[in-house]
């Protein structure tokens, strides 16, 4: 295959990568333009807006009518109209497309998704554009999140499948010695086949980090595969498609191996998740709608991301004032719109030790709060860290939580200087004590984070550990610098089946997940049911059928 040959570099350093888990991407994370022309920022934002009050350019079977669900966090006017399709016509289409992608073999398959991978990665700008516009995220990590590190996580998906499936020899020759007899021979041959369609189910937030996961693994993996974006998403989503079908089509394979399913009706969805046609489901979302697939869509497998509740435990610090600055971004990012955002920090209602001296609990609080307010204390700063509210329910939660505890941060609204319609607003911190646990034991998301004043260091981490067992948890961070401690709290986020990051004073951040190194989520606590990118993220996707005969 021509596209393997021209991609084989790139495929066998990212298998090696999956093995090292040290740092590497080909893909840069800076938007320079060195890396990526000199024109690139003003074209994509351009080939963006061109679509504004359009018929978006994709033609599918089945198509009824146009439909514009998208209304953009930053006050912008999309309109952009895409198909709405029957979904008998998305499923008869998909099951029709599978045998002659089957036929291409994982060698075919993994080089016709390289090559469109290298074509994503060159609309980069147009795609982070879309991110930023539809999801509400600040121009830098709509950029990052949005197009490398989440080109990042497709390959990532795509060099595991390879890897699995190269371990299935396509043939052997079988000798079974008789004694004194001739060996019985036989030929046998190994096919790895794809489960069937799979289903994958967009957010409203990581339209791509979180769909391409999924996406590449079920393709790569011998599957077709139906795209249904949140409605408020559709255009990262459909931008990919595209790109997808396109590349699909100049291989003069059938370009509906992968097709995008538009509506604003749950009730649609929910169809399409039941039907006994489809094979997997890749969800991230709410845990209310994660459980009803669970619940319904029996006849596939879920890989699903859902709610859960993240935790900071301060027991001590030689690095106060590090460590402030590194939550105060943690909780300002995106306006705690990510899965892996911190909710609840645990202080010791005594206070803790630092290399600033004694800290009770009311100024740890007021230092935190003071750290929030100098990292947005420049508009246009804060404007890109924060980005902007995605939905009505998250401001509505934010004006009703403001009366669950004692005030430590106040959120504020904060005009944006490029677009004055932007729902902008800072974190909301609240104190509360550890026996008001019904307030912060469930999610809140968005801005909103509790300071819970402990009744002890170690009834911190037991009180993690709970939390992560039974709500949920995708994160859990601990500052420290006793290590008997630190030990204690690494055995329960074990136990908890939770990732732990450990005194993080720097450039990294509890909510980032870096590709070919971190692994998402783990699967073993109510917050996920999968990994990005473990084996088993993968390898259940496929079946190998054999066939034998003698020689």
């Amino acid at each position: 295959m021509q596209h393997m040959d021209n991609h084989s570099a790139l495929l066998n350093n990212a298998v090696a990568a999956l093995t090292r888990r040290t740092f590497w991407t080909p893909f840069p994370e800076m938007p320079s333009p060195k890396l990526y022309g000199e024109t690139a920022q003003v074209a994509g934002r351009s080939a963006v807006e061109a679509l504004f009050g359009c018929d978006y350019p994709l033609e599918q079977p089945g198509e009824m009518r146009r439909l514009a669900t998208e209304r953009s966090p930053y006050g912008v006017a999309l309109d952009i109209r895409y198909p709405v399709c029957d979904t008998e016509s998305l499923l008869v289409s998909a099951n029709a497309a599978e045998p002659a992608w089957q036929a291409a073999g994982p060698e075919g398959r993994v080089g016709i998704l390289l090559e469109a991978l290298g074509r994503i990665h060159k609309r980069s700008f147009e795609v982070a554009h879309a991110v930023m516009l539809t999801t509400g995220q600040g121009s830098m990590m709509a950029f990052q999140a949005g197009s490398p590190h989440a080109q990042d996580r497709a390959l990532e998906a795509i060099a595991q499948a390879w890897k699995l499936m190269s371990e299935v020899p396509s043939q052997s020759l079988w000798e079974k010695p008789q004694g004194k007899n001739p060996p019985i021979v036989m030929r046998k041959h190994f096919e790895v086949v794809g489960r069937g369609i799979a289903l994958v189910i967009g957010c409203a937030t990581f339209p791509t980090w979180n769909t391409y996961p999924g996406l590449f693994a079920a393709l790569a993996t011998g599957n077709p595969v139906i795209v249904k974006p949140h409605p408020n998403a559709v255009l990262p989503a459909a931008q990919t498609v595209s790109i997808l079908r396109e590349v699909l089509a100049e291989q003069g394979l059938d370009p509906n191996t992968v097709l995008l399913a538009v509506s604003d009706q749950s009730e649609s969805t929910q169809r399409l998740a039941t039907d006994r046609r489809i094979a997997s489901i890749d969800f991230t979302g709410s845990d209310v709608f994660g459980g009803w697939l669970q619940e319904h869509a029996r006849q596939a497998r879920i890989y699903a991301e859902m709610a859960g509740v993240n935790t900071v435990i301060v027991e001590s610090t030689d690095q106060y004032a590090g460590m402030l600055r590194n939550l105060a971004f943690s909780l300002s990012l995106y306006s705690g719109q990510m899965c892996t955002t911190p909710q609840n920090i645990f202080v010791p209602s005594n206070g803790i030790e630092t290399d600033q001296g004694y800290k009770s609990f009311d100024q740890f609080g007021q230092d935190l709060a003071e750290a929030i307010d100098q990292l947005l204390a420049d508009p246009r700063v804060a404007t890109t860290i924060l980005g902007a509210i995605g939905s009505d329910a998250t401001l509505q939660r934010l004006e009703v939580s403001a009366s669950t505890g004692r005030t430590v941060h106040a959120s504020r609204a904060l005009e944006h200087p490029e677009f004055p319609n932007a729902n902008v607003r800072t974190p909301l911190v609240l104190a509360v004590q550890q026996a008001d646990a019904s307030i912060y034991e469930r999610e809140c998301f968005g801005p909103i984070s509790y300071l819970v004043a402990t009744d002890s260091a170690d009834a911190s981490v037991r009180l993690a550990e709970s939390l992560a067992i039974e709500r949920g948890a995708l994160t859990l961070s601990v500052y420290s610098t006793n290590r008997r401690f630190l030990d204690a709290v690494t055995s329960a986020s074990r136990r908890a089946r939770v990732a732990l990051s450990i005194n993080l004073t720097q450039g990294v951040f509890v909510n980032q997940s870096a590709g070919f190194s971190d692994f998402h989520a783990t699967g073993g606590n109510p917050a996920s049911t999968a990994s990005y990118t473990t084996p088993a993220f993968v390898a259940d996707r496929f079946v190998v059928v054999q066939r034998r005969e003698h020689v």
